[in-house]
């Protein structure tokens, strides 16, 4: 495409002037490239004053492009996950269902449980959320005595082992008499914590080897059937 002198002679003016390329197309309202630009002003020598000030809108222009990218990706992001869940929310009344329930609870167990101390469920997690949803099925699926729960936190050596023992009877509705002594990671003597919201490996005791052979019995029928 064609251009006139008088447009490239405005434009080289501008340019002394520190302008950027981006101010001087809306200066001169043409849409002209700025490869054309560049070329137009590749002789135009700039004076300190006026690249730093070039430099500094080039910066400011990237970081208002990074922060409307992070934005944009965050509502895509959040309008992904509600369709998600809205194809799926109605499992919420299928887990009602005590035998789907079940099913759900087994195979968490066979995923995150110990499958060695058979007169017992040993479950442990430091996700509040798995440990609130394995004791939710647990309680729901089956008459169960709170009595019969132990908890046993696995902690690092600088985290307040009281605060943490609250935070774990309040999650789990078990009382803290029916916590064992917590276990310290001696690996972790001298070495501070850098999640702040870390809050140790809760493990869940549960004694019912009856329950124990139920769950796997669950999750070995599924797999193999009848």
């Amino acid at each position: 495409m064609k251009y006139e002198d008088s447009l490239r002679n405005r434009v080289r003016q501008l340019r002394k002037t520190g302008k950027t390329y981006s101010e001087i197309k809306k200066i001169v309202r043409r849409h002209v490239p700025k490869s054309t630009l560049s070329y137009w002003c590749k002789n135009v020598k700039l004076s300190q004053k006026h690249q730093k000030r070039i430099q500094k809108l080039i910066l400011n222009n990237a970081k208002m492009s990074r922060a409307i990218a992070l934005i944009v990706n965050k509502n895509r992001r959040e309008k992904y996950l509600r369709s998600v869940a809205n194809r799926n929310k109605h499992l919420t009344t299928v887990l009602k269902n005590k035998d789907v329930a079940k099913i759900a609870l087994a195979m968490l167990y066979l995923g995150e449980g110990s499958k060695t101390r058979r007169g017992s469920l040993m479950f442990g997690n430091s996700e509040p959320f798995i440990i609130s949803l394995f004791l939710y099925l647990l309680r729901y699926c089956y008459n169960i005595d709170e009595s019969k729960f132990r908890c046993t936190l696995q902690c690092r050596a600088d985290q307040d082992i009281e605060n943490l023992e609250k935070f774990w009877s309040k999650l789990t509705k078990i009382p803290r008499s029916h916590f064992y002594r917590a276990k310290i990671d001696p690996r972790t003597i001298g070495k501070p914590s850098k999640k702040s919201g870390y809050k140790g490996v809760c493990r869940v005791d549960y004694f019912s080897a009856d329950l124990f052979i139920e769950l796997m019995m669950i999750s070995s029928i599924i797999y193999k059937g009848p």
